[in-house]
Protein backbone atom coordinates (compact mmCIF):
# COMPACT_ATOMS: atom_id res chain seq x y z
CA UNK A 1 0.00 0.00 0.00
CA UNK A 2 3.24 2.46 1.34
CA UNK A 3 4.33 1.44 -2.60
CA UNK A 4 0.90 2.28 -4.70
CA UNK A 5 0.71 5.68 -2.42
CA UNK A 6 4.51 6.63 -4.04
CA UNK A 7 3.61 5.87 -7.32
CA UNK A 8 0.81 7.70 -6.63
CA UNK A 9 2.53 10.86 -5.59
CA UNK A 10 4.98 10.77 -8.46
CA UNK A 11 1.91 10.18 -10.90
CA UNK A 12 0.53 13.56 -9.02
CA UNK A 13 4.01 15.55 -9.50
CA UNK A 14 4.37 14.33 -13.26
CA UNK A 15 0.79 15.72 -13.72
CA UNK A 16 1.24 19.05 -12.01
CA UNK A 17 4.72 19.61 -14.04
CA UNK A 18 2.96 18.96 -17.17
CA UNK A 19 0.23 21.08 -16.76
CA UNK A 20 2.63 24.19 -15.54
CA UNK A 21 4.94 23.42 -18.84
CA UNK A 22 1.34 23.69 -21.08
CA UNK A 23 0.37 26.76 -19.17
CA UNK A 24 3.70 28.00 -19.98
CA UNK A 25 3.20 27.55 -23.76
CA UNK A 26 0.00 29.70 -23.69
CA UNK A 27 2.11 32.89 -22.56
CA UNK A 28 2.94 35.47 -25.64
CA UNK A 29 5.47 34.30 -27.95
CA UNK A 30 7.83 37.60 -26.77
CA UNK A 31 7.53 36.33 -23.20
CA UNK A 32 8.57 32.89 -23.83
CA UNK A 33 11.32 33.63 -25.40
CA UNK A 34 12.69 35.78 -23.41
CA UNK A 35 12.51 32.74 -20.77
CA UNK A 36 14.33 30.51 -23.23
CA UNK A 37 16.67 32.69 -24.03
CA UNK A 38 18.17 33.26 -20.88
CA UNK A 39 17.19 30.05 -19.08
CA UNK A 40 20.08 27.81 -17.60
CA UNK A 41 21.23 26.16 -20.75
CA UNK A 42 19.32 28.55 -23.04
CA UNK A 43 21.10 30.48 -26.04
CA UNK A 44 22.71 33.48 -24.35
CA UNK A 45 26.29 33.28 -23.31
CA UNK A 46 26.95 33.91 -19.76
CA UNK A 47 29.96 35.31 -18.38
CA UNK A 48 32.67 32.85 -17.90
CA UNK A 49 35.80 33.20 -15.79
CA UNK A 50 38.04 33.03 -18.29
CA UNK A 51 36.61 36.19 -20.29
CA UNK A 52 37.11 38.00 -16.80
CA UNK A 53 40.72 37.09 -16.27
CA UNK A 54 41.53 38.01 -19.74
CA UNK A 55 39.69 41.34 -19.24
CA UNK A 56 42.30 42.00 -16.49
CA UNK A 57 44.93 40.66 -18.32
CA UNK A 58 43.70 43.58 -20.69
CA UNK A 59 44.02 46.34 -18.10
CA UNK A 60 46.82 45.21 -16.37
CA UNK A 61 48.74 44.93 -19.46
CA UNK A 62 49.15 48.89 -19.88
CA UNK A 63 50.34 50.97 -17.00
CA UNK A 64 48.24 54.06 -18.16
CA UNK A 65 45.32 51.96 -17.15
CA UNK A 66 46.50 51.73 -13.43
CA UNK A 67 47.75 55.71 -13.49
CA UNK A 68 44.71 56.60 -14.35
CA UNK A 69 43.09 54.11 -11.99
CA UNK A 70 45.07 55.77 -9.21
CA UNK A 71 44.08 59.17 -10.68
CA UNK A 72 39.98 58.57 -10.42
CA UNK A 73 39.49 56.81 -7.22
CA UNK A 74 40.77 59.95 -5.39
CA UNK A 75 39.10 63.09 -7.83
CA UNK A 76 36.47 63.21 -9.82
CA UNK A 77 36.63 62.40 -13.84
CA UNK A 78 36.19 65.74 -15.19
CA UNK A 79 38.91 67.25 -12.71
CA UNK A 80 41.23 65.20 -14.45
CA UNK A 81 40.00 65.26 -17.93
CA UNK A 82 39.68 69.20 -18.60
CA UNK A 83 41.65 70.31 -21.25
CA UNK A 84 43.36 73.23 -20.13
CA UNK A 85 44.44 74.44 -23.58
CA UNK A 86 40.97 74.79 -24.49
CA UNK A 87 40.21 76.57 -21.21
CA UNK A 88 42.88 79.12 -21.27
CA UNK A 89 41.94 80.00 -24.96
CA UNK A 90 38.46 81.10 -23.66
CA UNK A 91 38.26 84.81 -25.11
CA UNK A 92 34.64 85.55 -24.26
CA UNK A 93 34.53 88.58 -26.40
CA UNK A 94 31.64 89.02 -29.05
CA UNK A 95 31.30 90.73 -32.11
CA UNK A 96 27.65 90.28 -31.70
CA UNK A 97 26.47 90.96 -28.04
CA UNK A 98 22.76 91.99 -27.12
CA UNK A 99 22.48 91.64 -23.54
CA UNK A 100 23.07 93.83 -20.79
CA UNK A 101 20.60 92.69 -18.13
CA UNK A 102 20.84 90.20 -15.48
CA UNK A 103 20.49 86.19 -16.12
CA UNK A 104 17.13 84.33 -14.63
CA UNK A 105 17.58 81.43 -11.73
CA UNK A 106 14.85 78.64 -12.37
CA UNK A 107 15.99 77.05 -9.19
CA UNK A 108 15.06 73.35 -8.18
CA UNK A 109 12.42 73.20 -11.70
CA UNK A 110 12.14 72.18 -15.18
CA UNK A 111 11.01 75.58 -16.58
CA UNK A 112 13.77 76.48 -18.24
CA UNK A 113 11.86 76.46 -21.54
CA UNK A 114 9.95 78.86 -19.54
CA UNK A 115 12.45 81.12 -18.57
CA UNK A 116 14.00 80.64 -22.07
CA UNK A 117 10.53 82.50 -23.28
CA UNK A 118 9.90 84.95 -21.28
CA UNK A 119 13.78 85.91 -21.01
CA UNK A 120 13.02 86.09 -25.18
CA UNK A 121 10.07 88.77 -24.49
CA UNK A 122 10.95 90.47 -21.86
CA UNK A 123 13.80 91.86 -23.64
CA UNK A 124 11.29 94.05 -26.00
CA UNK A 125 9.18 94.62 -22.85
CA UNK A 126 12.38 96.32 -21.12
CA UNK A 127 12.80 98.70 -24.32
CA UNK A 128 9.27 99.80 -24.32
CA UNK A 129 8.84 100.78 -20.76
CA UNK A 130 12.86 102.19 -20.31
CA UNK A 131 13.43 99.63 -17.83
CA UNK A 132 17.06 98.03 -17.01
CA UNK A 133 15.69 95.13 -15.80
CA UNK A 134 12.64 93.42 -15.52
CA UNK A 135 11.01 89.61 -15.75
CA UNK A 136 7.90 88.44 -16.56
CA UNK A 137 6.34 86.16 -13.99
CA UNK A 138 7.74 82.42 -14.62
CA UNK A 139 5.27 81.17 -12.02
CA UNK A 140 2.27 82.48 -13.60
CA UNK A 141 2.92 80.61 -17.06
CA UNK A 142 3.97 77.92 -14.91
CA UNK A 143 0.46 77.42 -12.72
CA UNK A 144 -1.57 77.41 -16.38
CA UNK A 145 0.78 75.16 -17.78
CA UNK A 146 -0.02 72.59 -15.06
CA UNK A 147 -3.63 72.62 -14.99
CA UNK A 148 -3.95 72.80 -18.84
CA UNK A 149 -1.06 70.20 -19.02
CA UNK A 150 -3.40 68.23 -16.33
CA UNK A 151 -6.36 68.85 -18.61
CA UNK A 152 -4.79 67.41 -21.72
CA UNK A 153 -3.55 63.84 -19.97
CA UNK A 154 -6.67 63.34 -18.65
CA UNK A 155 -8.22 63.59 -22.41
CA UNK A 156 -5.38 61.49 -23.57
CA UNK A 157 -6.47 58.87 -21.19
CA UNK A 158 -10.01 59.25 -22.27
CA UNK A 159 -8.54 59.10 -26.09
CA UNK A 160 -6.34 56.10 -25.57
CA UNK A 161 -9.65 54.59 -22.85
CA UNK A 162 -9.91 51.33 -25.20
CA UNK A 163 -6.42 50.01 -25.15
CA UNK A 164 -5.62 47.56 -22.77
CA UNK A 165 -3.83 47.86 -19.65
CA UNK A 166 0.02 47.33 -20.83
CA UNK A 167 -0.54 48.96 -24.26
CA UNK A 168 2.96 50.72 -25.01
CA UNK A 169 1.20 54.46 -25.52
CA UNK A 170 -0.88 54.65 -22.33
CA UNK A 171 2.24 53.02 -20.46
CA UNK A 172 3.42 55.79 -21.48
CA UNK A 173 1.67 58.26 -20.75
CA UNK A 174 1.24 56.76 -17.09
CA UNK A 175 4.88 56.93 -16.72
CA UNK A 176 5.48 60.54 -18.10
CA UNK A 177 2.94 62.39 -16.23
CA UNK A 178 3.12 66.36 -15.40
CA UNK A 179 6.29 66.96 -16.01
CA UNK A 180 8.16 70.71 -15.69
CA UNK A 181 9.34 70.60 -19.12
CA UNK A 182 7.82 71.93 -21.96
CA UNK A 183 8.49 72.80 -26.07
CA UNK A 184 8.55 76.35 -27.31
CA UNK A 185 4.93 75.94 -29.12
CA UNK A 186 3.62 74.98 -25.92
CA UNK A 187 4.88 78.51 -24.28
CA UNK A 188 3.48 80.28 -27.14
CA UNK A 189 -0.33 78.57 -26.56
CA UNK A 190 0.15 79.85 -22.65
CA UNK A 191 0.67 83.27 -23.65
CA UNK A 192 -1.42 82.83 -25.95
CA UNK A 193 -4.65 81.74 -24.04
CA UNK A 194 -3.51 83.29 -20.08
CA UNK A 195 -1.54 86.04 -20.99
CA UNK A 196 1.46 86.91 -18.99
CA UNK A 197 2.09 89.15 -16.02
CA UNK A 198 4.82 91.24 -14.42
CA UNK A 199 6.68 89.15 -11.61
CA UNK A 200 5.49 91.10 -8.28
CA UNK A 201 2.35 90.44 -9.82
CA UNK A 202 2.63 86.45 -8.89
CA UNK A 203 6.12 86.06 -7.38
CA UNK A 204 7.93 82.80 -7.00
CA UNK A 205 6.54 80.58 -4.14
CA UNK A 206 8.48 77.41 -2.95
CA UNK A 207 7.17 75.16 -4.78
CA UNK A 208 7.84 77.40 -8.34
CA UNK A 209 10.44 77.28 -7.38
CA UNK A 210 11.17 73.65 -5.81
CA UNK A 211 8.42 71.82 -7.73
CA UNK A 212 9.19 68.11 -6.79
CA UNK A 213 7.15 67.48 -3.67
CA UNK A 214 3.98 69.56 -6.01
CA UNK A 215 4.69 66.85 -8.70
CA UNK A 216 4.60 63.97 -6.62
CA UNK A 217 1.00 65.01 -5.38
CA UNK A 218 -0.18 66.20 -8.89
CA UNK A 219 1.06 62.79 -10.37
CA UNK A 220 -0.49 60.42 -7.87
CA UNK A 221 -3.89 62.75 -8.16
CA UNK A 222 -3.58 62.35 -12.16
CA UNK A 223 -2.97 58.58 -11.81
CA UNK A 224 -5.62 57.88 -9.64
CA UNK A 225 -7.79 59.95 -12.17
CA UNK A 226 -6.48 57.70 -14.83
CA UNK A 227 -8.36 54.77 -13.40
CA UNK A 228 -11.10 55.93 -12.33
CA UNK A 229 -11.76 57.29 -15.83
CA UNK A 230 -10.00 53.68 -17.83
CA UNK A 231 -12.44 51.61 -15.17
CA UNK A 232 -15.44 53.86 -15.93
CA UNK A 233 -14.99 53.43 -19.88
CA UNK A 234 -14.75 49.83 -19.16
CA UNK A 235 -18.19 49.29 -17.33
CA UNK A 236 -19.50 51.37 -20.41
CA UNK A 237 -20.09 55.16 -19.45
CA UNK A 238 -20.37 57.62 -22.42
CA UNK A 239 -17.95 60.66 -23.17
CA UNK A 240 -19.87 62.92 -21.73
CA UNK A 241 -19.82 60.93 -17.87
CA UNK A 242 -15.78 60.97 -18.67
CA UNK A 243 -15.82 64.63 -19.06
CA UNK A 244 -18.07 65.51 -15.91
CA UNK A 245 -15.62 63.04 -14.00
CA UNK A 246 -12.40 64.86 -15.51
CA UNK A 247 -14.29 67.99 -14.78
CA UNK A 248 -14.17 66.89 -11.01
CA UNK A 249 -10.48 65.44 -11.23
CA UNK A 250 -9.28 68.70 -12.35
CA UNK A 251 -11.19 70.57 -9.83
CA UNK A 252 -8.80 68.90 -6.95
CA UNK A 253 -5.79 69.16 -9.21
CA UNK A 254 -6.43 73.00 -9.62
CA UNK A 255 -6.57 72.93 -6.00
CA UNK A 256 -3.15 71.48 -4.91
CA UNK A 257 -1.84 74.28 -7.80
CA UNK A 258 -3.33 77.02 -5.93
CA UNK A 259 -2.00 75.75 -2.06
CA UNK A 260 1.25 75.46 -3.55
CA UNK A 261 2.05 78.24 -5.87
CA UNK A 262 -1.02 80.79 -5.38
CA UNK A 263 -3.68 82.02 -6.96
CA UNK A 264 -3.66 83.41 -10.63
CA UNK A 265 -4.25 87.28 -10.60
CA UNK A 266 -7.42 87.75 -12.58
CA UNK A 267 -6.16 91.68 -12.83
CA UNK A 268 -3.49 93.63 -10.76
CA UNK A 269 -1.82 96.92 -10.82
CA UNK A 270 0.49 98.21 -12.56
CA UNK A 271 2.83 101.10 -11.82
CA UNK A 272 6.56 101.28 -11.88
CA UNK A 273 9.72 103.63 -12.07
CA UNK A 274 11.92 103.53 -15.45
CA UNK A 275 15.87 104.19 -15.32
CA UNK A 276 15.64 108.00 -15.36
CA UNK A 277 13.32 107.58 -12.59
CA UNK A 278 10.33 108.41 -14.25
CA UNK A 279 6.99 107.65 -12.88
CA UNK A 280 4.93 105.27 -15.01
CA UNK A 281 1.25 104.00 -14.28
CA UNK A 282 -1.27 101.36 -16.15
CA UNK A 283 -3.07 101.18 -13.73
CA UNK A 284 -5.47 98.10 -13.50
CA UNK A 285 -4.55 95.38 -16.02
CA UNK A 286 -5.25 91.44 -16.96
CA UNK A 287 -2.56 89.20 -17.91
CA UNK A 288 -4.16 89.43 -21.69
CA UNK A 289 -3.95 93.48 -21.73
CA UNK A 290 -0.33 93.19 -20.30
CA UNK A 291 0.85 90.71 -22.75
CA UNK A 292 -0.90 92.70 -25.20
CA UNK A 293 1.44 96.15 -24.58
CA UNK A 294 4.60 94.70 -23.35
CA UNK A 295 4.97 91.29 -25.94
CA UNK A 296 6.33 93.60 -28.93
CA UNK A 297 7.63 90.30 -30.74
CA UNK A 298 4.37 88.51 -33.26
CA UNK A 299 4.65 85.10 -31.88
CA UNK A 300 2.53 84.45 -35.31
CA UNK A 301 6.23 84.94 -37.20
CA UNK A 302 8.00 81.84 -34.64
CA UNK A 303 8.19 78.46 -35.99
CA UNK A 304 10.74 75.44 -34.69
CA UNK A 305 13.34 74.33 -36.37
CA UNK A 306 15.35 70.88 -35.42
CA UNK A 307 17.90 69.35 -36.60
CA UNK A 308 17.72 65.26 -36.45
CA UNK A 309 20.16 63.83 -38.55
CA UNK A 310 18.20 59.97 -38.10
CA UNK A 311 17.92 58.67 -41.93
CA UNK A 312 13.96 58.15 -41.08
CA UNK A 313 14.04 62.05 -40.67
CA UNK A 314 14.53 63.95 -43.80
CA UNK A 315 15.24 67.58 -44.09
CA UNK A 316 12.82 69.83 -45.34
CA UNK A 317 9.62 67.43 -43.78
CA UNK A 318 7.70 68.50 -40.76
CA UNK A 319 7.07 66.19 -37.93
CA UNK A 320 5.03 66.37 -34.67
CA UNK A 321 5.09 63.78 -31.69
CA UNK A 322 1.86 62.14 -30.58
CA UNK A 323 0.08 63.07 -27.18
CA UNK A 324 2.82 66.04 -27.25
CA UNK A 325 1.22 69.03 -25.65
CA UNK A 326 0.00 71.55 -23.40
CA UNK A 327 -3.30 73.44 -24.46
CA UNK A 328 -6.01 71.29 -25.71
CA UNK A 329 -6.50 73.18 -29.03
CA UNK A 330 -3.80 75.54 -28.55
CA UNK A 331 -0.86 75.55 -31.39
CA UNK A 332 0.02 72.13 -32.44
CA UNK A 333 3.78 70.80 -31.42
CA UNK A 334 5.35 70.67 -35.14
CA UNK A 335 9.07 71.11 -36.15
CA UNK A 336 10.40 71.74 -39.62
CA UNK A 337 13.71 69.51 -39.55
CA UNK A 338 16.95 71.66 -41.18
CA UNK A 339 20.72 70.62 -41.67
CA UNK A 340 22.75 71.97 -39.21
CA UNK A 341 24.34 74.55 -41.44
CA UNK A 342 20.53 76.39 -41.99
CA UNK A 343 20.13 76.31 -38.48
CA UNK A 344 23.15 78.12 -37.70
CA UNK A 345 22.90 80.43 -40.53
CA UNK A 346 19.20 81.30 -38.99
CA UNK A 347 20.30 81.87 -35.73
CA UNK A 348 23.27 83.86 -36.85
CA UNK A 349 21.23 86.54 -38.75
CA UNK A 350 18.66 86.61 -36.19
CA UNK A 351 21.04 87.71 -33.61
CA UNK A 352 22.95 90.02 -36.16
CA UNK A 353 19.59 91.81 -36.38
CA UNK A 354 19.52 92.36 -32.92
CA UNK A 355 17.05 89.55 -31.72
CA UNK A 356 17.92 86.57 -28.96
CA UNK A 357 17.13 83.66 -30.05
CA UNK A 358 15.41 80.19 -28.19
CA UNK A 359 17.34 76.99 -28.50
CA UNK A 360 16.94 73.43 -27.13
CA UNK A 361 19.95 71.45 -26.93
CA UNK A 362 21.50 68.60 -24.75
CA UNK A 363 23.38 70.44 -21.85
CA UNK A 364 24.91 67.99 -20.15
CA UNK A 365 27.73 66.39 -22.40
CA UNK A 366 31.44 68.30 -22.46
CA UNK A 367 29.86 71.31 -20.44
CA UNK A 368 32.01 72.82 -17.56
CA UNK A 369 29.00 74.84 -15.08
CA UNK A 370 31.60 76.57 -13.33
CA UNK A 371 33.64 78.36 -16.03
CA UNK A 372 30.59 78.23 -18.12
CA UNK A 373 31.70 76.66 -21.44
CA UNK A 374 30.70 74.22 -23.80
CA UNK A 375 33.36 72.89 -25.93
CA UNK A 376 33.75 68.89 -27.52
CA UNK A 377 37.37 69.25 -26.67
CA UNK A 378 36.81 70.36 -23.06
CA UNK A 379 37.11 66.74 -21.42
CA UNK A 380 39.36 64.32 -22.51
CA UNK A 381 37.68 61.25 -21.13
CA UNK A 382 39.12 59.11 -24.71
CA UNK A 383 42.49 59.64 -23.42
CA UNK A 384 41.75 58.89 -19.81
CA UNK A 385 39.38 55.49 -20.41
CA UNK A 386 41.72 54.53 -23.48
CA UNK A 387 38.88 54.29 -25.97
CA UNK A 388 36.75 56.11 -28.57
CA UNK A 389 33.25 57.63 -28.22
CA UNK A 390 32.42 56.80 -31.53
CA UNK A 391 28.93 57.20 -31.77
CA UNK A 392 27.32 59.79 -34.36
CA UNK A 393 24.87 62.66 -33.49
CA UNK A 394 22.49 60.24 -35.48
CA UNK A 395 23.34 57.30 -33.59
CA UNK A 396 23.32 58.92 -30.31
CA UNK A 397 19.77 59.86 -30.62
CA UNK A 398 18.28 56.18 -31.82
CA UNK A 399 20.51 54.44 -29.00
CA UNK A 400 19.23 56.72 -26.14
CA UNK A 401 22.66 58.55 -25.64
CA UNK A 402 21.28 62.03 -25.96
CA UNK A 403 18.70 64.18 -26.42
CA UNK A 404 16.95 67.91 -25.47
CA UNK A 405 17.01 68.35 -22.04
CA UNK A 406 17.38 72.06 -21.76
CA UNK A 407 16.33 75.54 -23.22
CA UNK A 408 18.04 78.27 -23.28
CA UNK A 409 18.39 81.91 -25.28
CA UNK A 410 21.18 82.64 -27.50
CA UNK A 411 22.18 86.50 -26.75
CA UNK A 412 25.39 86.78 -29.07
CA UNK A 413 27.84 85.58 -31.81
CA UNK A 414 31.02 85.75 -32.56
CA UNK A 415 31.35 86.06 -36.32
CA UNK A 416 34.82 85.82 -38.27
CA UNK A 417 35.09 85.81 -42.48
CA UNK A 418 31.07 85.66 -41.91
CA UNK A 419 30.95 82.57 -40.10
CA UNK A 420 30.01 81.79 -36.31
CA UNK A 421 32.86 80.47 -33.96
CA UNK A 422 31.33 80.55 -30.76
CA UNK A 423 27.75 81.71 -29.11
CA UNK A 424 27.18 83.44 -26.31
CA UNK A 425 23.99 82.14 -23.88
CA UNK A 426 21.56 83.29 -21.05
CA UNK A 427 21.38 80.64 -19.17
CA UNK A 428 18.74 80.25 -15.87
CA UNK A 429 20.99 78.95 -13.51
CA UNK A 430 21.70 82.18 -11.58
CA UNK A 431 24.78 84.06 -11.66
CA UNK A 432 26.45 81.43 -9.62
CA UNK A 433 27.50 79.67 -12.62
CA UNK A 434 29.28 80.75 -15.32
CA UNK A 435 30.12 84.26 -16.03
CA UNK A 436 27.80 85.73 -14.21
CA UNK A 437 25.39 83.14 -15.28
CA UNK A 438 26.52 83.59 -19.16
CA UNK A 439 28.05 80.83 -20.73
CA UNK A 440 29.87 80.42 -24.06
CA UNK A 441 29.11 77.69 -26.59
CA UNK A 442 32.25 76.99 -29.06
CA UNK A 443 30.95 76.44 -32.53
CA UNK A 444 31.75 72.92 -32.41
CA UNK A 445 29.59 71.99 -29.60
CA UNK A 446 26.70 73.16 -31.76
CA UNK A 447 26.87 70.92 -34.68
CA UNK A 448 27.02 68.11 -31.84
CA UNK A 449 24.52 69.25 -29.63
CA UNK A 450 22.51 71.72 -30.49
CA UNK A 451 18.84 70.60 -32.13
CA UNK A 452 16.05 73.28 -32.03
CA UNK A 453 15.41 76.55 -32.61
CA UNK A 454 12.18 79.18 -32.43
CA UNK A 455 12.95 80.96 -35.53
CA UNK A 456 10.67 83.74 -37.78
CA UNK A 457 9.57 82.03 -40.35
CA UNK A 458 11.05 85.02 -43.02
CA UNK A 459 14.36 84.13 -42.18
CA UNK A 460 13.97 80.81 -43.70
CA UNK A 461 14.47 79.79 -47.40
CA UNK A 462 11.42 79.86 -49.92
CA UNK A 463 11.87 75.83 -50.29
CA UNK A 464 11.02 76.00 -46.64
CA UNK A 465 8.74 78.29 -46.25
CA UNK A 466 6.10 75.99 -48.55
CA UNK A 467 7.37 73.03 -46.52
CA UNK A 468 6.43 73.93 -43.63
CA UNK A 469 2.92 73.57 -44.92
CA UNK A 470 3.57 69.61 -45.37
CA UNK A 471 1.41 67.62 -43.24
CA UNK A 472 3.63 66.65 -40.30
CA UNK A 473 5.01 63.04 -39.73
CA UNK A 474 3.66 61.53 -36.82
CA UNK A 475 6.69 60.05 -34.58
CA UNK A 476 5.50 58.47 -31.76
CA UNK A 477 5.03 59.94 -28.61
CA UNK A 478 8.08 58.45 -26.80
CA UNK A 479 10.43 59.69 -29.57
CA UNK A 480 13.45 61.68 -28.05
CA UNK A 481 11.97 64.92 -30.27
CA UNK A 482 10.04 65.04 -27.60
CA UNK A 483 12.21 64.81 -24.67
CA UNK A 484 12.58 68.64 -24.04
CA UNK A 485 8.69 68.64 -22.79
CA UNK A 486 9.70 65.64 -20.54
Amino acid sequence: MTYLRSIAAVLIVVITLLSVCKADTSQDKGTAFVIEKFAPGGTAEDLQSNHLKLMQKAFDSEPQHRQMQNAVTVTTIDKLALNRAVVTGIDDSFSCKLDDWAVTNQKKSGRCWIFAGTNLLRVGAMKKMDLKEFEFSQSYVFFWDKIERANYFLESIIDTADRPDGDRTVDFLLANVLGDGGQWNMFVSLVRKHGLVPKTAMPESESSSNSRMMNKALQAKLREGAKRLRDMHAKGASVKKLRKAKHEILTTIYRILSIHMGTPPARFDWQWRDKDNKFHRDGLMTAQEFAKKYVTVDLDEYVCLVHDPRPSSPFGRTFTVAYLGNVVGGEPVKYLNVDIDTMKNIAMRTLLDGKPVWFGCDCSPQMARDIGLWDVRLFDYEGVYDTQFALSKADRLIYHQSSMNHAMLFTGVDVVDGRPRRWRVENSWSDDTGKKGFFIMDDSWFDEFMFEIAARESYLPKDLQKALKLKPIVLPPWDPMGSLAR
